[in-house]
């Protein structure tokens, strides 16, 4: 399973290192999955949003060659050029959600990055939850907003706020490449698995 993590200037960090980890630590322990970080243009570094420079690992590969999308939050409300807010404006990360879900791929959001899956068009008439502070903005939208921690909805995963990547990531775990994998990664990160994802019918 090949998982692109995509980042950009102003992301939160956790939303995509923490998933990254647990991914990583799920390739250690058997998972069939091949996760990079990426940016969308091929950019070598960014800066997260908390200051923290990231090496990305090459460009993100073209629809159809990623079989999970994952797309962090950060920086919906914080007024600055960079961030979510500022991708959501430029749109070109979410015509690049949409076309890799068109070409079959997995998406999946932490935080606010739920709000580029929006703009994408994937959480239309679909269940999906995002950050507290960005609630009612996805209410604007086509999404049947929920209040949970993670909601899977297939071919469409989000996640709450910045922490809820955690479970968001060992829910992929489990769901690819088995329970034991990903209580096997929970261990290893000395993490309670104390949430159930909303999963739909």
């Amino acid at each position: 399973m090949d998982i692109a993590v995509l980042l950009f200037d102003g992301f939160d960090e956790l939303d995509a290192v923490a998933p990254f980890e647990i991914f990583r630590n799920a390739e250690a322990f058997g998972a069939p999955f091949d996760t990079r970080l990426v940016t969308l243009d091929g950019a070598d570094t960014v800066t997260a949003s908390h200051g923290m420079r990231v090496g990305a690992e090459g460009a993100l590969s073209a629809p159809g060659d990623v079989d999970l999308l994952l797309v962090p939050g950060g920086g919906w409300n914080s007024g600055r050029d960079v961030g979510v807010r500022a991708e959501y404006d430029r749109g070109a990360i979410p015509d690049a959600v949409a076309a890799h879900h068109d070409a079959g791929a997995v998406v999946a959001s932490v935080c606010t990055g739920g709000m580029l899956l929006a703009k994408a068009g994937v959480l239309d008439g679909r269940p999906a939850t995002t950050h507290g502070s960005a609630l009612d903005d996805l209410r604007a939208s086509d999404a049947d907003v929920r209040e949970e921690r993670v909601v899977d909805d297939g071919d469409v995963l989000t996640a709450g706020g910045v922490t809820s990547g955690l479970d968001l990531a060992l829910h992929v775990v489990a769901r690819e490449a088995g329970a034991d994998v990903a209580d096997r990664v929970a261990d290893e990160i000395e993490y309670d698995r104390r949430f159930e994802p909303y999963v739909a019918d």
